[in-house]
């Protein structure tokens, strides 16, 4: 066996290894100081053998790793890694291209364009929109909003990739009061503020009013961008696009939907009136690394006018090659020049689950979240503050309690949760008060599992509150 054969071996049976041992806690066993004390040290002089090296990095690692893989992990809102997507990874690894062009790596343009085709099927999104493929919703937000930024001032005779923003027209950003942070990181990054948005109020699960943005619409003119939300980050909740999104084409407005997570309802025949309407819009960020479980770095920017996509993003210089009729070059729909081959991890995933699958993979995640749901809204003192529609769970403790107490007793019980580790999930803040937020994002949460973590939950709680 030859030294690079033995090396694949040693990484793949350290890899097969912490994902088929059940975890005896979802917490890491160490924390940031332990996890860097197992790798201080000052750079050493000598090089290491290979094998050892491969061992040592697994050894150091592995108790700083939370069991993201695991049936039980509901923090934030982390897919699982699908197995067959972590093998096409390991294979994009070693195959080492760079997916910068088409001439660069042929297979990996080729696999884009064909992924790029199944997943606006999949989420019934117009088939004349481009894809790219990006590190995640954060970047695919940007993307999108770096076309809307160029269509709006184009239209006002602007251009913005050209001039900048010194001396442009002033675009008006409408954006939900509940919106994800990231979104407002992009508009940051954009130059066009996190603060100088017009925030329009949410109702009680976040979703924007309508009679409210009709009366910001009469506030405003010139160039106009709306940010919508498919999946709020807590509530799971989803704007009602089939209300908001004519009033703002008649303003002629660019409509941007963050979908993170929430526009994979789409995929769905029991979730797809969540997000009816949606396929109106101009352009849509999602992940694949929630719920097409593929690994982490990969998200999709997806973008209705093709034209102003790669307007905004093409990257262009003497020695690079031109793509002529008929090619599909990766760079000229994302912010990066080199980077990974990122569509072999999504073509495998939707290869290996089909339209099917995939479909299934989404009810079975929801239905666990409505039997979490069931199960702990039966026990007095807890109460699940959202309309659990999707995914997402707002949990509350000590309901009774003044709200102050009821604080201090959610605090304490997700706490005791993350001590007792056969679950983990986090805390948040919702309408001032603190919760317990819970996302059911993995593909091996079943029916079983849900009832696991529901006990595990109550147990935590009647433990504190006892205490």
């Amino acid at each position: 066996m030859t030294a690079i054969a033995s090396l694949f071996q040693e990484a793949a049976r350290l890899a097969a290894g912490f994902r088929q041992a059940a975890p005896a806690c979802h917490m890491p066993t160490h924390d940031y100081a332990a996890s860097l004390a197992c790798f201080e040290e000052p750079l050493p002089a000598a090089g290491s053998d290979m094998l050892d090296v491969i061992r040592r990095l697994a050894e150091g690692a592995e108790p700083g790793l939370h069991a993201t893989t695991g049936p039980r992990f509901f923090g934030w809102v982390i897919g699982g890694s699908h197995p067959v997507g972590v093998a096409a990874d390991f294979l994009t690894s070693a195959w080492g291209q760079n997916a910068g062009n088409h001439a660069a790596a042929p297979a990996a343009a080729a696999v884009e364009t064909v992924a790029a085709r199944w997943l606006l099927d999949l989420l019934k999104l117009p088939a004349e929109s481009s894809v790219g493929f990006v590190t995640g919703a954060t970047v695919a937000n940007f993307t999108c909003l770096a076309a809307a930024r160029g269509v709006v001032l184009r239209q006002v005779g602007w251009d913005a990739d050209a001039k900048g923003l010194f001396g442009a027209p002033e675009i008006a950003v409408l954006i939900g009061d509940d919106a994800h942070t990231t979104v407002f990181s992009a508009l940051q990054f954009l130059g066009l503020g996190h603060d100088r948005v017009l925030r329009l109020p949410t109702d009680a699960m976040g979703r924007i009013d309508p009679a409210a943005l009709a009366g910001t619409l009469d506030t405003v003119s010139g160039p106009v961008i709306a940010v919508l939300q498919a999946g709020q980050i807590n509530t799971g909740a989803f704007d009602d696009f089939a209300a908001i999104i004519p009033p703002l084409k008649a303003k002629g407005a660019w409509v941007h939907v963050d979908g993170a997570f929430g526009l994979w309802a789409q995929a769905s025949a029991k979730t797809s009136h969540l997000s009816r309407g949606i396929e109106t819009a101009d352009s849509w960020a999602t992940d694949g690394h929630k719920w097409l479980q593929t690994p982490y770095d990969c998200g999709y920017a997806i973008v209705r006018n093709e034209l102003a996509h790669r307007r905004a993003m093409t990257i262009a210089a003497s020695y690079l090659p031109l793509a002529v009729e008929g090619e599909r070059d990766p760079s000229h729909y994302v912010p990066e020049l080199s980077r990974r081959a990122r569509g072999f991890a999504t073509w495998a995933m939707l290869k290996h689950l089909g339209r099917d699958g995939i479909a299934a993979l989404i009810d079975q995640c929801c239905a666990s979240a409505r039997l979490v749901a069931d199960l702990l809204s039966q026990q007095p003192g807890i109460a699940i503050l959202n309309e659990v529609a999707l995914n997402q769970l707002v949990i509350r403790f000590g309901a009774d309690l003044p709200s102050e107490e009821g604080d201090a007793l959610t605090r304490k019980t997700i706490e005791k949760i993350q001590a007792d580790g056969m679950i983990f999930a986090g805390g948040a803040k919702w309408r001032g008060r603190d919760v317990l937020r819970l996302s059911v994002t993995n593909f091996q949460t079943t029916s079983e599992q849900a009832q696991l973590a529901a006990q595990s939950i109550i147990t935590a709680f009647k433990s504190v509150n006892l205490g």
